[in-house]
């Protein structure tokens, strides 16, 4: 086990984020940045700049007009919006280095996409504030697995064979068949990129989403999302079998199956247009 962690980690520890991404986190780390301070970190780094403000300017915020400028999105959305959407697209330049043969790239951003915009569509559904970092923890919600088919992949690919033939949960089956599951293992990349604690907990936790102790409520709204996804790009059932979600978590948020799949199609017309913002298709193919 202890030789198969280190294999794993290792993987973790060799995958940086950007260093445009990294200049802008110290920023705002610093209790006396300004938000030009953070404009300019953008503004260092063309291919930052030109992601984020095509990120803005998509569907995915449905502004009226157009924004040009790094310091009007940093004023118009605020500084956590552009450092999760920064975020965003440097965890999918990141990624993009490490593609696994393994595993098919554009099916897990897809799945990977479609999970943050169910997230986030949840958020809005219970009016939560900053709706958009649900975004970003549904959109990271399948990190472990990009370690795991680099690390280990016939018994990553063995692992989701079991858990489709078994009906079992995905994590109980890795546990049973690797020794250890994707979520806490795309937790403990996201602690060495040192990201915000809310995102570790809901990536740990959402498969069994009754561990959550500090973000509950995030994390049931991942769990739901994750199981959303994994039905639209599976073509599975939602609310069946592995795809029924915990009752703690429809129980947490206060929405009926039905309602959790109605808000899945609602924004299955937006997931092209996001997804090449985050992830071009000629990439992830």
């Amino acid at each position: 086990m202890s030789t198969l962690w280190e294999k794993v980690t290792k993987n973790c520890k060799l995958i940086s984020l950007p260093q445009a991404y990294l200049q802008l986190k110290a920023v705002i780390d610093d209790p006396e940045y300004q938000l030009e301070d953070v404009a300019d970190a953008i503004r260092n780094d063309p291919a930052l700049t030109t992601r984020v403000l095509k990120l803005v300017n998509s569907p995915y915020f449905g502004l009226s007009s157009r924004i040009d400028t790094v310091f009007r999105a940093v004023t118009l959305l605020g500084t956590q919006q552009i450092h999760d959407l920064a975020l965003a697209t440097s965890v999918a330049e990141a990624l993009s280095k490490r593609s696994s043969p393994d595993l098919d790239m554009h099916l897990f951003w897809r799945r990977s996409v479609y999970c943050g915009l169910c997230a986030q569509a949840l958020a809005q559904r219970l009016g939560v504030m900053d709706s958009e970092r649900l975004f970003v923890s549904g959109l990271l919600f399948d990190l472990g697995h990009m370690i795991l088919y680099q690390s280990v992949p016939e018994l990553a690919h063995q692992a989701l064979l079991q858990s489709q033939e078994s009906q079992w949960s995905l994590v109980e089956t890795e546990r049973e068949v690797i020794g250890l599951d994707y979520a806490h293992v795309g937790a403990t990349l996201m602690r060495h990129w040192r990201l915000p604690e809310c995102l570790i907990e809901t990536n740990e936790c959402h498969p069994e989403p009754i561990r959550a102790w500090k973000y509950p409520l995030e994390t049931a709204m991942v769990h739901i999302a994750s199981l959303l996804a994994t039905a639209y790009t599976d073509n599975g059932q939602f609310g069946s079998g592995a795809l029924q979600p915990h009752p703690a978590a429809l129980e947490k948020i206060g929405l009926s199956l039905e309602t959790c799949a109605a808000i899945g199609d609602e924004i299955e017309p937006e997931l092209d247009a996001i997804l090449y913002n985050i992830y071009p298709l000629d990439k992830a193919s």
